[in-house]
Formats: C-alpha cells, structure tokens, sequence
C-alpha cells in the first residue's frame, strides 16, 4: 500500500500480509529514515539528509526525519491505527499483529511511542524491527512497549561496521547488552552478506559476544538478495553491493551449523 501524502514523510511504506517481520500475518510500517547507510540496505527510499536528535557526545543521526507535531501526532496516529485494525482479522486468526520496522523506527520517537501506545490499549501485537542504533532511553521506551524486538547484528569489528554501515558498532552492542540485562524479549537477526558478513572471524566473535554478555539464542540468519539494483537506479544512488551473489544454499548451511553448534536456536530468513 502506497501512504498518503501527509503519512509519507514519516512512513513510506505499509506492506500488509507480511510473514516474515514477526510471528504469525502482520502489517509492517516502514518509517522514513535511518542513522545508518548499510552497503547492502534493501529499502534505500529511507534514506536522506542527517537531522541529529542524539546527545551531542553521540553521534546519533536520523537521516530522513521530518519535524512533527504534537497536533499531526495525534492525526498520524488515529490514521495509522485505522489502517492497521483493518487486518484485525489476520492478527487473531495467525496470532500476528504490527511490526515497525524502516529505515529506523527509533529514528521518529515522537511518533513512534504514542502509535505503539495506542496499538496496546487495541490488545494488537508489536514487533519493533531496529538496528539498536539509537539513544538508549529511546531505545528502552520503545522496547519496553514491544512485545518482540527484532535486533540486527551485523559486524563486531568497529572500523569495518563503520565502513559498511557508515556509524560504528559500539552503540548497538552496548544497547545489546541493556537489552539483555532487562530481559527484552528479542530475537536476532544476522544478514548474511558474501564477504562482507560471513566471515569465520566475524561469526566467530558474534558468538562469543552473544554467550558471554547476552542471554540471546535465538538468530534468525538473512541471506543476502540483489533483487533491489533497479530500485538504487530509479534513486539515483549507488549500489555498492551489485557486483556480490547470494549465498548458496551449502554456504547457508555451514554458517548455520556453526551457530548450532554453538547452541544457538537458528531460523533460515524471517
């Protein structure tokens, strides 16, 4: 579904039917803007110029973010809370319900937290689809409202998740760490992107991170697709990505054996 205008600064796309952001059919709204500029980003429409809403010794940006309102909160949020009770009937019949996912949800809070507010007081399930890149008492608020957190994990080396993401890694794995502490229930999620993702020193201390700081086991592992190269031509944006292949089913595999191995509980996309 295409938004409406006065919706589409702020949420550029909602996909209805989705199987794969959450348990169950859900309504996925995609919001506008992203701190992060990951080489390998399927939905580069969200992202645009930096507005900072970080501490100022953070360097936390919300590409794409559009000033709002108290006023167009209140009306964003009673139109999108239409939008979605219109598929009330396959949340209840596949125990689905909404994901926010983006660009960055946490990167729009304002409205953000009084939409996942009003979905509670309407008993529909909350998926929050995030990078962790964010403030954590954003972060915290929004969280602590969802009743899952999909939390990408990407790569552990700080200078290489700067060079592949354009923001460094420390701010997610401290987030992680939080997250874990308050018990969140989360699920994450490892793309899986031919040289770049895969390899063993990377899983290697993903893993070693995850047993020793977090009490997470749960991984669903995203194999990279270049089926978006005609989206980063229509934008006008490079795609820096173009020239790798998705992995083959047997490269699959072997990462997934090795978080098995590890004791992991694994989950091939979703």
């Amino acid at each position: 579904m295409k938004p409406r205008a006065d919706i589409t600064p702020h949420i550029f796309k909602i996909q209805r039917y989705s199987i794969h952001d959450g348990p169950g059919i859900r309504t996925t709204l995609f919001f506008q803007g992203c701190p992060l500029s990951c080489s390998w980003c399927h939905n580069p429409e969200s992202q645009a110029a930096p507005v900072r809403i970080g501490s100022q010794n953070r360097d936390v940006t919300a590409p794409g973010q559009v000033p709002i309102s108290p006023v167009q909160v209140k009306d964003l949020v009673e139109i999108l809370v239409r939008e979605i009770k219109k598929d009330l009937i396959f949340f209840d019949e596949s125990n689905g319900g909404v994901t926010f996912s983006g660009g960055e949800p946490l990167s729009n809070p304002r409205l953000l937290l009084p939409l996942m507010d009003a979905c509670r007081q309407e008993h529909i399930h909350i998926c929050l689809d995030t990078s962790g890149f964010a403030p954590f008492t954003v972060l915290k608020e929004a969280a602590t409202r969802a009743d899952l957190v999909l939390y990408d994990i990407k790569v552990m080396d700080n200078l290489a998740h700067r060079a592949l993401t354009g923001k460094p890694v420390d701010l997610i794995l401290e987030n992680l760490k939080k997250l874990s502490d308050l018990k969140i229930n989360l699920k994450l999620r490892f793309p899986l992107v031919p040289t770049l993702t895969d390899t063993q020193e990377n899983i290697g201390r993903i893993i070693d991170f995850l047993v020793k700081e977090t009490i997470y086991r749960d991984i669903h592992i995203l194999p990279f697709h270049n089926t978006v190269d005609g989206k980063y031509r229509m934008l006008k944006m490079e795609n820096h990505c173009k020239h790798l292949h998705p992995p083959t089913d047997d490269q699959v595999e072997n990462i997934q054996q090795i978080f098995v191995a590890s004791g992991f509980q694994t989950t091939i996309g979703g």
